[in-house]
């Protein structure tokens, strides 16, 4: 304790309390791995923490709310809104925790399969009819748009 706490208690006619020793904790060693059962593990921790601060936040714009009407202060009505937009926000990250929770397992459950060498067998005039049906649909000639016609003979008065 230094001098001056000393002094201060001696003035104020109290005990000096005794130090207490500070006590050095170690290092929390935290293992990861990737596997799916801690990403659900995980999930569920965050998702139940952040319900729990919804409710506790509930209980606390209640109890500010009911400050506020009682003592007619604006600070306590900025307070109480300050609290509402907290657990707004908290909500969001509800839902923004399923979004992202979504993602990675659209992650895990994506596979690609990647054709670098396709090979067409057939013909150029059977790819074009794949490629564009129908432009070679109209460079088709029906029998019924044939019409066969036979020169007329002139008479010779020209």
């Amino acid at each position: 304790m230094s001098k001056s706490d000393k002094k201060i208690s001696e003035a104020l006619g109290m005990e000096t309390p005794e130090e207490k020793p500070l006590v050095k904790r170690e290092p929390k060693q935290i293992t990861t791995t990737n596997s799916k059962e801690d990403s659900d593990v995980d999930y569920r921790t965050v998702r139940k923490n952040l319900y729990s601060l919804v409710d506790q936040g509930q209980d606390a714009i209640d109890g500010i709310l009911a400050v506020a009407a009682e003592g007619d202060s604006p600070r306590a009505y900025e307070v109480a809104a300050q609290m509402i937009k907290t657990v707004a926000d908290m909500n969001k990250d509800i839902i923004d925790l399923h979004k992202k929770v979504k993602e990675i397992k659209k992650e895990e459950v994506t596979n690609n399969h990647t054709t670098n060498n396709a090979i067409y067998v057939g013909s150029t005039k059977q790819l074009q009819e794949l490629i564009n049906k129908d432009r070679s649909a109209s460079r088709r000639l029906k029998s019924d748009d044939i019409i066969d016609v036979t020169p007329e003979e002139s008479s010779g008065e020209e």
